[in-house]
């Protein structure tokens, strides 16, 4: 008998370009949706207080932020278990990382019981560590997956209403299972190899996450300074779409693009930059950017056009992950709108 673990750190995925080859025949991998919320580990002790205890992927205790998790004693049948998952909160049927954060960073009760009632939260279970005195982390994941499986479905018609978990759904198909994380602006896909252990605290080939990720072309308004290497030299371009709902078409801001820039071009923008270079900002209202970076702004021209991959639109209008792809010259500035739904 293995006692009950008091902290681990969870398995991580490596991100994958695209699925795996998978042979149809003999299905290596099974496919789950990425949810995006906040990863946690549930270490249930029908003995202990308090019965279960959440931790973060870092190893923070947030049992106080979720306290309707403690029904996940119900799961059990009164034995000891670990459970890996993910705290999710929803908006429009879809998660939503922006609504989760309205609930994950509070600890006080008063606080958390009253927005528990506004952003109810689901744990979806996807991993089963240890049960009932056995590490399980050694076994094959569609072993510790059968066994997960056969546990929460039991209990899920005992626990009723007061549930607050459910079994992340498993998929043999996983371009299906992609295309409708794409249809639905879902974050991504899940690729895990069947006769894989868990293994803690590890980035392992063995998982692979796939995102959907979008496109679209977005206006230059400005820039940022760089650090380190860059310092001195482009940061970030800060970029925006024109409203065509509001008087004037104002250029709205969507956030800073950091990422995906080769040394030349890094060189070739600075040059187009400087030559549009202006005292005033263009975005309608201003950014509201921190501080240290607000020192180091530098607005232009907003007529240069970029193409940007990113992961979501966030409830506020922001691009989330976004990527830098190249400069668009086939493109008006006037016509950059909006266009991927949130």
């Amino acid at each position: 008998m293995a006692p009950l673990p008091r902290s681990l750190k969870p398995m991580k995925a490596v991100l994958g370009d695209g699925l795996p080859h998978d042979d149809p025949d003999d299905p290596q991998w099974t496919y789950e949706l990425k949810w995006d919320g906040m990863r946690a580990l549930a270490y249930v002790d029908p003995g202990a207080d308090p019965p279960v205890r959440l931790e973060s992927s870092n190893q923070r205790d947030v049992t106080a932020s979720f306290p309707e998790l403690a029904t996940l004693v119900d799961a059990t049948g009164g034995r000891p278990a670990v459970f890996d998952g993910e705290v999710v909160a929803f908006a429009d049927g879809r998660p939503s990382f922006g609504r989760l954060q309205q609930r994950m960073h509070l600890t006080g009760a008063a606080e958390v019981a009253l927005r528990r009632a506004e952003v109810p939260v689901l744990y979806e279970v996807f991993d089963l560590l240890h049960f009932d005195g056995h590490d399980t982390t050694p076994l094959p994941y569609e072993d510790r997956r059968r066994l997960l499986a056969s546990l929460l479905e039991d209990a899920a018609d005992a626990a009723g209403d007061r549930r607050c978990w459910a079994l992340s759904e498993a998929h043999d198909d996983g371009a299906d299972l992609f295309a409708a994380a794409r249809a639905n602006h879902l974050e991504g896909v899940m690729a895990k190899r069947r006769a894989s252990p868990y293994e803690p605290g590890k980035r392992s080939p063995n998982w692979r996450k796939v995102k959907v990720r979008w496109e679209q072309e977005l206006v230059v308004g400005g820039w940022l300074a760089g650090e380190g290497n860059r310092a001195g030299h482009l940061g970030a371009l800060l970029v925006g779409y024109h409203d065509p709902d509001a008087p004037g078409r104002p250029l709205r801001y969507a956030g800073r693009v950091g990422t995906g820039f080769t040394e030349a071009e890094l060189r070739r923008l600075a040059a187009l930059l400087d030559e549009r270079a202006t005292e005033a900002c263009p975005f309608d209202p201003p950014p509201p950017l921190p501080r240290p970076a607000a020192r180091a702004t530098h607005w232009v021209r907003p007529d240069l056009v970029v193409q940007v991959s990113f992961g979501e639109w966030t409830s506020d209008g922001i691009l989330r992950h976004p990527a830098y792809l190249g400069q668009r010259e086939d493109k008006a500035a006037a016509e950059v709108v909006r266009e991927l739904p949130s």
